[in-house]
């Protein structure tokens, strides 16, 4: 059966029954039909281990660290554990663009998958709204005289659509840019938020734009962060559905981790700390932008610690990157194998970089043989590096018990950041270069000197760092699969998200709002006899 066959012929249980599983009552929630909710419960006492899940570079057939979130999330609780999982929600970008689907695979899946796909309940398109507000309260304060003197506009409009065309455009009397709702920063900050006080304030505290002085304009200069927030307001509490095993998940916010930090909200991973013992999370595309900004973004502004952290790899990514052909991927390519492993191990010592709990999980696939397998398994021995095989997609929380016993048997982890917040920019931005992509060289323009100054200038100094970059590569450049060595990276940009806390560095030619692929999702999408098909 398909994802969206399997998802379908699993009968869900009311979501009350879901809710009382992890101690939560029906005054702690506001109902969306019978299967899934809002959370009104504030996040209590904080006595859950945390654990990330994420992975090596990603390539085209996907890793599926969702599908090993969730099933690691059943096999905790077919192991009598209390536990939750907490995930990002999925942008509609993607959906309809390269990946059809967000929400795991096989029988390791959350539902209701199509709504949760879709509409959902409806925050992305609150963000959206939010966003767009503000820009046109922008237009608005300029066309009705300009008190402000607003010379130069730094906050753009939003889309949850991969629409290549509206990058540039022309409106009004000047050019203006869109960004996918997934990249934007009230989607950053809305999942940075502590609380629903620290959501306004930082709604306040965005850029909106820099007068002839060049200093900075707030969005509370417009008097209009209370709207904002209101449009937010009923976003802001976490979602609730459940696995196809009928665990709680809490699904909450969804940023991209090659342009934005790629984490789910704050509020929504306390909560899950607060009513579970293991607490499963995911952070987006590779550990070196995904897991790099969960630890050094997420983990610093929320004063949260991971436990133990999943690498997941697959028997298909590992053959990518050591150069085997799309077309030859379900061929034997031992040798590409082995090339390929030099990407894992790249992405383990990187990450030991944080902490000391570090499993590799290789996500197993029906294609893979027992002797890449094998290959796999005896590689990571030999480099001490720890290992297990997860079979969550055909076995649900089962093919998950190994993993989920080998993280109860971890010891303190010893976690730490890779930089601290009194380096200076340049410091910071060098230090993620150099000590996670392994670049030789940071090129830097003069007017990407001049903005780091402009910067520093206004005491800006100690906010972390959001790179923004190709999520297939280590370096800038999508094409240099596998573990490039010997190159630079360049900044084409650098900008400002002070409401959501951090500042952004894109490098290479990363685009803020993505195209469609030649052949979209899209078109394999339809709605026949009330049924959804190809959302999967």
């Amino acid at each position: 059966m398909t994802d969206i066959e399997i998802a379908r012929n699993t009968k869900l249980e009311d979501i009350k029954k879901v809710a009382k599983k992890c101690c939560l009552s029906s005054k702690d929630l506001i109902l969306y039909g019978d299967n899934k909710a809002k959370i009104v419960k504030k996040p209590s006492s904080l006595k859950g281990k945390l654990i990330l899940v994420t992975a090596i570079s990603p390539t085209p057939f996907g890793e599926g660290k969702t599908t090993v979130s969730i099933g690691l999330h059943d096999a905790f609780c077919r192991l009598h554990q209390k536990s939750i999982a907490v995930l990002r929600e999925p942008s509609m970008g993607p959906v309809f663009g390269m990946k059809g689907g967000a929400t795991g695979g096989g029988y390791s899946q959350v539902v209701p998958m199509e709504e949760i796909n879709l509409h959902f309940t409806g925050d992305f398109h609150a963000i959206t709204a939010a966003n767009n507000l503000l820009c046109a309260a922008i237009d608005n304060h300029i066309f009705q005289g300009n008190e402000l003197d607003i010379q130069k506009i730094v906050f753009h409009r939003a889309l949850d659509v991969n629409d290549r065309a509206l990058r540039l455009i022309d409106i009004a009397d000047r050019q203006e840019t869109f960004s996918i709702t997934a990249a934007s920063e009230i989607m950053a900050l809305f999942c940075l938020a502590t609380s629903f006080e620290d959501l306004k304030r930082r709604l306040g505290k965005i850029v909106i734009g820099y007068n002839k002085k060049h200093q900075m304009i707030y969005a509370s200069d417009l008097k209009i962060e209370g709207s904002l927030a209101l449009l937010l307001k009923d976003a802001f509490y976490p979602n609730l559905v459940q696995t196809l095993e009928h665990n709680p998940v809490i699904i909450h916010g969804g940023p991209f981790a090659n342009i934005a930090h790629g984490c789910n909200s704050i509020v929504s991973t306390k909560l899950g700390l607060s009513l579970a013992d293991y607490v499963i999370t995911e952070a987006g595309f590779g550990a070196d932008l995904g897991a790099e900004k969960f630890y050094d973004i997420k983990c610093r502004m929320g004063d949260i610690i991971p436990d133990s952290t999943v690498l997941v790899a697959t028997i298909k990514a590992l053959k990518y990157h050591g150069g085997t052909s799309k077309e030859e991927i379900y061929s034997r390519h031992d040798q590409e194998l082995k090339k390929g492993m030099l990407n894992l191990v790249q992405h383990y010592e990187n990450l030991k970089k944080f902490g000391n709990n570090i499993i590799v999980c290789l996500n197993r696939y029906n294609t893979d043989t027992e002797e890449e397998i094998e290959f796999v398994k005896s590689y990571c021995e030999k480099e001490n590096i720890p290992f297990v095989v997860s079979n969550t997609y055909q076995k649900g929380g089962e093919g998950a018990i190994e993993l989920a016993q080998k993280i109860i048997e971890q010891q303190e982890n010893k976690f730490h950041f890779l930089y601290e917040d009194t380096l200076s920019i340049t410091d910071k931005i060098n230090c993620i270069c150099k000590e996670i992509y392994r670049a030789d060289k940071v090129i830097y323009n003069k007017d990407i000197c001049q903005k780091i100054k402009q910067l520093e200038k206004d005491h800006l100094s100690h906010l972390p760092i959001c790179i923004a970059k190709t999520q297939y590569s280590f370096s800038d450049d999508a094409k240099k699969v596998g573990t490039p060595t010997h190159f630079s990276v360049t900044i084409k940009d650098i900008t400002l998200y002070h409401g959501a806390g951090f500042i952004t560095v894109l490098l290479g030619n990363i685009m803020t709002i993505p195209g469609l692929p030649k052949r979209p999702n899209y078109e394999k999408i339809d709605i026949i006899d009330d049924k959804i098909i190809g959302l999967e």
